[in-house]
């Protein structure tokens, strides 16, 4: 049996890539992210509200689409909120730190 010996790992090459945030390649950068999503529950919110107006008008739209439509869009708005809560939350513990 041929044993080696363990070196020192060599430290990875730092990235000098310009707007590079230290994230993982190919990585979205957590501002995109909650971008993106406030895009989506946006996009939800006037789902529903084009289902409801599709509704109210006598159009094709089911009450029970637009049941589904305000609900996709009540659930996303609330899980938003709670991102929002915790965000704040996290940033207020950063503001108590002590130096």
């Amino acid at each position: 049996m041929d044993v080696t010996r363990i070196g020192t790992p060599a430290a990875p090459a730092p990235d000098t890539a310009a707007g590079s945030t230290g994230g993982a390649p190919g990585q979205a950068s957590f501002g995109k992210v909650l971008k993106d999503s406030l895009a989506q529950v946006n996009h939800l919110q006037h789902e529903a509200d084009g289902a409801i107006r599709e509704l109210a008008s006598g159009g094709t739209a089911t009450l029970h689409d637009t049941m589904l439509a305000i609900e996709k869009a009540e659930l996303s708005f609330r899980l938003m909120m709670q991102v929002r809560n915790k965000i704040v939350e996290a940033y207020q513990e950063v503001l108590r730190m002590q130096v």
